[in-house]
Formats: C-alpha cells, structure tokens, sequence
C-alpha cells in the first residue's frame, strides 16, 4: 500500500517538512512539500495525494482554510492536521469539519506513522465502498432478477421480507440459477443497500489463501505479506458479504467462521487483536448441506447458523413459463452489447429451448442466446444457431452400428442414462420419488445412479 500511496506535506518550517520527507520516503511513500496553503492547493491542479498532512498555524493562510478547500476540489483526500499543545481545541474543530485526526507537537515517530497508515487503511475502505457500490448499480441493471411465474413471484416476496431483517440467510439452488443476484437483491433492498455488497466464492480461493482473505492479515505474518491487508470482511463493514458456495469451506475455516458469527468479531492473520464487524453475512450453495452433516464434511453448527432463513431458487425447468420474459431480456442485452439489431427468436427456436431440460439453468439459457445473437445474420435467431447439444435428434431406439474404430461402451452407457434421469427429473418437476417411478427402479436406486453420475447436487425434491 506504501508504495502506491501519495503524501503532500504542508508546513512553513523547512526543518519539518525535511524531516516528515525523508521519514516517510524511507517507509515507502511518494512524499511532495509545501510551505504554504497556496503552494499546496496548487499541487492538487496537477495530481492527486492520498493525505495531506498539514500543520494548523501557518503566516499565510490557517491549515483548516486548506482542509476546508480540499474537501470541496478533493473531497477522498485524508488530511491529519499537526498543531501546538496550546492549539489543541482548534484540531478539535478541524476534525468536526472533516479532518481524519490530528497529531500534537512534538510528536513521536511511531505515532505519525501509525496515524498515516489508519488514514490510508481508511481511504482504501471509502474508495471500495464506492467502488462496489458503483458495481452495485451496474450489476443491478445488467443482470436483475426476472420471471413473472408463480415460483417467482413466491420468492420475491420472501426476499422483500428477509431483506427487512438483519438475520443470516441461506440461499440454496442448482448451478446458474441466480444465487448471487438474489443476495444482491437482498442487500438493495435492505437498509444496508449504500454500503458495500462483497461477494466471495468460497471454492474458487486457494485453501492456504482463505483465512488471510476474508479476515485480513499484517505486514510479515507470512511469506508475501509485504503490507497490511483488511480483508474482504472489514471491507464489507456495514454492509453485505456473500459466501458463495459456502459448502467449499474447510472444516478448518469452518470454526473461525462459527466465531465470527457467534461473536461479530474477526482477528486478521499475524494479529493479537480482535476486530468489531457489522457485516450481514449470506451464504450460497448448490450442495445438500444437510446431507455435508450426516457425512462430517460440514459443521450442524455453522449449518444451523446460517441457515436461519432459507431462500430455495427454482431451477429453470421449474419455471419454463419466464422462458420468453427470459430470452427477450437476453436477446435485448446483447444486440446492445454486439451492436446488432436483433428483435427475438424464431418459433422453432422457441420450441427447441422449451423442449430442453436446461442443466445449467439460466446462466446456460444467457450463454446460448449470447451465441445466437453472435452468430444469426438476420433480424431473429433460428434454431440453426443453437449448439448441436440442444437440437440433435435424441432417438428411442438405442441400435446403432459399431464403427471401425469402436466405441467407449461404459462412456455411452452413463451419458444415455444421465439423458433418462434428467429427461424423468425434468418430467416429474424434480421430484425424485416420481422420476424413479417413471423408470420402473426404486428411490434407493435412483438416488444411487444420480450420486453415481454425478447429478445428486442439483437440489431437486425429494
């Protein structure tokens, strides 16, 4: 962090300005020097500094006179302001006005040095928070939650009313039905929602990496900590972080995440103290978390912990009726992006995707009409721009000629069975119990061949 962060030294002592100059060049900052308010704020026509640390009585003009101006032509500046003893009660009024602290001569190096570091750590959580908050909004009209079917409508007025509350949430669903835009709309519409919204895939971070990123650490708690890190906790302070996939936590992990929400508190990497955190904290996943119990893979009491509230996400195939809502959004968003004026799909197109089963759910429907919209040469997508996996002909009699170079015989088998237990799931609306019956075997049975397939994570009903 000291190496990218900027440092205007503002002082009529030449002796003090020298001295915070080599101090804090020696600690790694960019360091420029003024002798006066005018010379300072004429820096600021040419660049930006992260803090100014200016001193109160100057013959000019006084040091609140610059942190007055600053706030209105650099208002993300941080500016500590140095005074005398007998000055003191005008550093109180220079804080009340804006200042971030104020450092009393003399003073020690340890102090100022610490004083600069808060200062930074607090910029750095200012310009996340207007950066997430930007990506917030951009995210929101990008990407929002569509669908006008009964399921849906069910679950808008569940998350309205969770978003009222404070109470941990989790939401469950299969891959790409939307779980992080659901937690989105959770922390909008909450009385978070001008904080930061942190989403964090929980599977996606290297194990040896998870502690230090979500709680933080400090400078030489290990190999490559070269500076202070806050972590993606603090950064969500006051807001809203997302554990996605949280089923992908280490059991390790999983205690000090029971801790920090039994105690709101969290200790970076390397440190001896604690830190207070006001962060709602929901969670994500596509797993059974239940049966992770029974297994010991994941802890009852972090389950039951973040399980308060439960929001379930439909599978697209439980909401074919948002089909079209879903496909004009989509066909909308791209012709924009790709600069083509596309104005829907072709009938038989339509009827490919309602016939489809749509394993990856929404984020697979939005990746086909990105595809579509790529490639069509016309004013409506046809169906000959759909991936072959979509509308090659699937067959009722399974005879087929070996070819010369033969064939992979288990390989075949389990993809024509993955294609009967999708197509009988999709048929009984995801209630397993009904697909077993339509392929004449037990439950036993069935709940066996989608675990051996690797299909057992899809959330559908028992």
């Amino acid at each position: 962090m000291n190496a990218r962060a900027r440092l205007l030294v503002v002082d009529d002592e030449q002796s003090m300005r020298e001295f915070l100059d080599i101090f804090f060049r020696k600690e790694g900052y960019e360091v420029q020097t003024a002798s006066s308010v005018d010379e300072a704020l004429a820096f600021f026509e040419a660049c930006e500094f992260d803090v100014v640390i200016s001193d109160i009585q100057m013959p000019d003009r006084m040091g609140i006179e610059l942190l007055t101006e600053l706030q209105r032509v650099s208002p993300e500046t941080v500016v500590i302001m140095i005074t005398a003893f007998s000055t003191t009660e005008t550093a109180i009024d220079a804080m009340k006005l804006g200042a971030y602290d104020y450092i009393t001569k003399p003073f020690k190096v340890d102090e100022i040095r610490l004083v600069v570091e808060k200062a930074l750590e607090k910029k750095l959580l200012s310009s996340e928070n207007i950066r997430l908050q930007s990506a917030l909004k951009k995210q929101n009209q990008d990407r929002p939650l569509i669908g006008n079917s009964s399921v849906m409508r069910r679950m808008y007025d569940l998350v309205c009313q969770v978003a009222e509350t404070r109470t941990n949430v989790l939401i469950c669903g299969e891959s790409g039905t939307g779980k992080e835009l659901v937690a989105r709309a959770i922390h909008a519409n909450s009385d978070r929602s001008t904080k930061p919204f942190v989403a964090v895939n929980c599977g996606a971070i290297p194990e040896n990496l998870l502690e230090s990123e979500l709680f933080g650490h400090i400078k030489g708690s290990f190999t490559g900590a070269v500076s202070d890190n806050i972590g993606l906790f603090a950064g969500a302070e006051s807001g809203t972080i997302l554990l996605d996939e949280v089923g992908e936590l280490p059991l390790s992990l999983q205690v000090k995440l029971l801790r920090v929400l039994q105690e709101r508190r969290i200790r970076p990497v390397g440190s001896a103290q604690d830190h207070e955190i006001d962060v709602r904290i929901v969670a994500a996943t596509n797993r059974d978390l239940e049966s992770s119990v029974r297994e010991g893979t994941f802890r009852e009491d972090l389950y039951y912990r973040l399980n308060v509230i439960q929001v379930e996400l439909p599978s697209l195939r439980e909401r074919i009726d948002d089909l079209p809502l879903l496909v004009h959004h989509f066909v909308e968003k791209f012709s924009k992006e790709l600069g083509k004026p596309i104005h829907g799909v072709s009938d038989e197109m339509m009827s490919c995707l309602h016939t489809y089963s749509f394993p990856g759910n929404v984020r697979e429907l939005e990746n086909i009409i990105e595809r579509g919209v790529a490639l069509t040469r016309g004013e409506y997508i046809e169906a000959d721009c759909l991936p072959t996996s979509i509308t090659a002909p699937r067959s009722k009699d399974v005879e087929f000629t070996i070819p010369s170079e033969g064939v992979d015989l288990e390989a075949l088998v389990a993809d024509y069975e993955r294609r009967l237990l999708r197509q009988a799931l999709e048929r009984a609306g995801g209630v397993k119990k009904k697909a077993a019956q339509l392929l004449h075997v037990s439950f036993r049975s069935f709940r066996y061949r989608l675990e051996k397939l690797g299909l057992d994570d899809s959330g559908e009903a028992e």
